[in-house]
């Protein structure tokens, strides 16, 4: 498996930012061929100080491989998001790859 885990931080500004981000992951992202999983959502409120509570969105897509991740990444479907939900709304990104 391969997971792609994206966690964004939101443009403070735009008090729909984190609605239209996640509106627009299932648009764009959730279709593409070659996920297994696919979920996004709302940073989870934690009372546990290792839980870092400063981004807004999360994104957690699996993979049944480093191939299809790869693929996923150039898929049209995802270039179009990143041009249209993603560069407009969001102040930084960080994301997390791991297979196993």
């Amino acid at each position: 498996m391969f997971s792609h885990v994206v966690i964004f931080w939101t443009d403070p500004a735009n008090p729909k930012a984190a609605d239209d981000l996640m509106t627009g992951a299932q648009r764009y992202l959730k279709p593409i061929p070659g996920i297994v999983s696919f979920h996004v959502g709302r940073m989870a409120s934690s009372h546990r100080p290792v839980v870092d509570q400063t981004y807004q969105v999360g994104l957690n897509v699996m993979f049944n491989s480093k191939k299809a991740q790869d693929d996923y990444q150039v898929h049209p479907l995802h270039v179009e998001f990143v041009e249209k939900v993603f560069k407009p709304i969001c102040k930084k990104v960080v994301v997390y790859d791991f297979e196993g």
